[in-house]
């Protein structure tokens, strides 16, 4: 499948881009390429092949949930740049709607 100058200036529409002639250029023999590649890859015979999620078997890579001191509030608090009532305290981000 090749992708002409229209789509590429299509797609860089939708992403906010501003993309110089050369760059149109560039991107459009880049994608088509790509594209052509994912048709060669869809003629493979998978049939035998289990669907999977991923090829590497799963395990749990946390560690154990053990109880043990926290931080104390006057070291949490050392570098806050404001403070209230033992607390962090923040400007308010809430628009009005």
């Amino acid at each position: 499948m090749t992708i002409d100058r229209q789509t590429v200036e299509h797609i860089a529409e939708l992403a906010k881009l501003e993309l110089t002639e050369d760059e149109i250029e560039l991107f459009a023999g880049q994608l088509s390429a790509i594209l052509e590649y994912v048709e060669r890859l869809q003629t493979v015979d998978t049939d035998a092949i289990a669907p999977t999620a991923s090829v590497l078997p799963l395990r749990n890579v946390l560690r154990p949930d053990e109880a043990r001191p926290s931080l104390p509030r006057d070291e949490a608090l050392a570098n806050a740049a404001d403070q209230a009532e033992g607390q962090f305290r923040v400007e308010a981000v809430l628009e009005d709607v």
